[in-house]
């Protein structure tokens, strides 16, 4: 579980108890508002978005179960909320939040805009992968009203390169 105030990654059992700090440091850390944010566990790795830092984070789970040193695999994200893996390696889709903006990251860190508010998003503060279709739930303050469409999950296809 990623504490975004704390800058930590907790280890929370499955079947019950006390949660322990599994990792923590300054890139985990808050920049002034939240830190540690997005999480998900990818090819034998726990990967954490930063959203005052605007980094996509990897820490290599060791075979212990512990924590490896946190490596930074993208940069300038700034208020990068979640992420998803695209199914294609460590290619992820990130959702910028405050910008409006969905970005495509590369496994070498290297971003491109693929989606905007001109496209509909409003605020995205989380996505969902399945095949070749990306998506996010529009949250229940953002829904506009109006007699406009409305659909509480926005899709998107995705083209892979």
């Amino acid at each position: 579980m990623a504490d975004s105030v704390l800058g930590t990654v907790w280890r929370v059992p499955i079947t019950g108890g006390t949660a322990t700090r599994w990792a923590t440091g300054p890139k985990l850390a808050a920049a002034g508002f939240l830190g540690a944010n997005g999480i998900k566990i990818h090819d034998g790795a726990v990967w954490v978005s930063n959203l005052d830092k605007g980094t996509v984070l990897r820490i290599p789970v060791t075979p212990y179960g512990t924590a490896g040193h946190v490596e930074t695999r993208a940069t300038g994200l700034v208020d990068i909320d979640d992420f998803a893996f695209t199914g294609r390696g460590n290619t992820l889709l990130a959702a910028i939040n405050a910008d409006n903006e969905v970005a495509l990251v590369r496994p070498g860190g290297s971003h491109t805009v693929v989606l905007t508010g001109a496209d509909g998003l409003e605020n995205p503060t989380s996505l969902a992968v399945q095949g070749n279709t990306a998506g996010r739930r529009r949250p229940r303050a953002a829904r506009p009203g109006r007699g406009r469409p409305d659909p509480l999950l926005q899709l998107a296809q995705l083209a892979h390169e």
